[in-house]
């Protein structure tokens, strides 16, 4: 029997249609419904989602420049996925997105253009009308070109083409209209940021700060009063490291430390070359005061071989640095600091990846970050491939007295926090913690992909939730949650 998916795009629609006609023991036409008047509120925003992959209309990547393509995503609900229908009259509408303020179209009226996003003109090929489908779905169709918005191929994947077609009434031709606003007070929802891994975020003095890895030779962080606010406000570049020897591309995994006072912010980054390249080196910043937006001077480069990660861990009134090197294979390390700028004394490998879920896809142990909880000291680390869907967290228990004694430390045999196939996430890790406002709650904060098939790139999306502690005093994660699903806020933010 010949497959679908290795018919051309007409015949594969036509059979598709073909079966669900037979299927339903129907002997009438497979013409789509009649266009009735649809209703929507001018004043609402609405998420779109497409009947066939259960997937959003989305700007792609956040961009708001003229021409930039509209896609399907997993369904998060934030402003780039929010559409308000601005009224053409005569029943025809433009599709304002709430993230760029501009307006969906179609610049020709060929079959398989992709739907763009433009300065709203009011023309034609911007104008579109709803028209019914069954169960309350409604197809969107151009005005310009009387063709309809059509998931290409029938995908299901994320960043999938949103194209035009000829209105056949296919389920890929179908989206929902979910009225939605703004996050209700007291809650939140998944991602707080869309391109965020290697996500650090602090509570401090009334704000949450949030700083990512950027791939370029900035860094930056954004500052919300709600953890919420956090997914929509703007990223503020507080240094930029251009022309700095070994340190002026590639900032990966900023993380910012209040001590003495001050902000130390710590970071990776080496020279303008490929991925995974041998100049990646730890850096530290330092602030004027106690904002965590600084401004920031460079402080002191940490170490002069390839190394990954940095974080700080405070035992015994004294300082370590935490990073991720090779002996072989990618390792957990650990130096004395005698300040935050200045290493005294030898690295140290504390953890490799020796069990077997540390080395799916490859053998990885890095990441390391800090957890205390009523007087014991713990490391939660990342392990396996960062471009596999198995990367997930460990847990590392000082169960002597010397951080820098290996012997010293006690891994537990199983991850603690893992992919979950069920609700869509995969690749959990890279993770910090942060205590709710009114310090009752803590809060893991990580990074995940949306498929198998995501990589180790600006794809992944920083997220957040709370957990609490097992009997014996160590986390209890739970699993990674849903995008979109809508979780309480932490305890004592702001409701206004």
């Amino acid at each position: 029997m010949t497959s679908l998916r290795n018919l051309p795009r007409g015949r594969r629609r036509a059979a598709i249609l073909l079966a669900a006609t037979l299927l339903a023991g129907s002997t009438t036409s497979t013409l789509p419904p009649a266009a009735t008047a649809a209703v929507v509120d001018p004043a609402a925003s609405y998420v779109l989602v497409n009947r066939h992959s259960g997937k959003a209309l989305d700007v792609y990547d956040l961009a708001t420049g003229d021409g930039a393509r509209i896609a399907q995503y997993t369904r998060n609900d934030g402003a780039w996925q929010q559409w308000q229908f601005v009224d053409s009259g005569g029943g025809w509408y433009r599709l304002k997105s709430r993230h760029s303020d501009k307006v969906v179209e179609f610049t020709s009226t060929a079959d398989a253009v992709d739907l763009v996003q433009y300065t709203d003109a009011n023309r034609a090929s911007q104008q579109f009308r709803l028209a019914d489908s069954p169960d309350g779905f409604v197809r969107l169709v151009n005005r310009a070109s009387g063709k309809a918005a059509d998931v290409w191929e029938w995908s299901a994947e994320d960043g999938a083409r949103v194209v035009q077609w000829p209105d056949t009434g296919g389920a890929n031709q179908q989206w929902q209209l979910v009225s939605v606003g703004a996050t209700p007070p007291g809650t939140v929802s998944n991602p707080i940021k869309r391109n965020g891994p290697d996500p650090w975020l602090q509570y401090h003095d009334g704000y949450y700060y949030l700083a990512t890895t950027t791939w370029n030779s900035t860094i930056t962080m954004r500052r919300s009063r709600t953890l919420a606010g956090l997914s929509s406000a703007a990223d503020q570049v507080v240094f930029n490291l251009a022309g700095r020897p070994d340190g002026c591309c590639n900032m990966w995994a900023p993380e910012f430390h209040l001590i003495d006072g001050r902000w130390y912010l710590y970071y990776v980054a080496g020279q303008d070359v490929e991925d995974f390249n041998p100049t990646q080196r730890l850096h530290v910043l330092e602030s004027a005061g106690s904002d965590p937006l600084g401004p920031y001077t460079f402080k002191a480069d940490l170490g002069n071989t390839w190394e990954l990660d940095p974080s700080i861990l405070r035992h015994g009134g004294r300082l370590y640095l935490m990073g991720s090197a090779t002996d072989g294979t990618q390792s957990l390390t650990i130096t004395p600091l005698s300040n935050p700028w200045t290493i005294s004394g030898a690295r140290r490998t504390i953890s490799q990846p020796t069990l077997s879920w540390e080395r799916q896809t490859h053998p990885v142990n890095e990441g390391a970050e800090p957890l205390y909880h009523d007087g014991r000291t713990m490391i939660v680390y990342s392990a396996s491939a960062c471009w596999g869907p198995d990367y997930k967290l460990g847990l590392l228990t000082l169960t002597g007295s010397d951080p820098l004694n290996r012997s010293h430390w006690t891994k537990s045999p199983n991850p603690v926090f893992q992919r979950h196939d069920g609700n869509g996430v995969f690749a959990p890790g890279h993770n910090g913690f942060f205590t709710s406002p009114d310090g009752t709650e803590d809060w893991i904060v990580y990074h995940a992909n949306d498929s198998a098939s995501g990589g180790c790139d600006m794809n992944r999306s920083t997220r957040a939730q709370r957990f609490t502690w097992n009997a014996d005093g160590t986390p209890k994660f739970g699993v990674p949650v849903r995008l979109g699903t809508t979780l309480p806020a932490p305890s004592g933010e702001p409701t206004s």
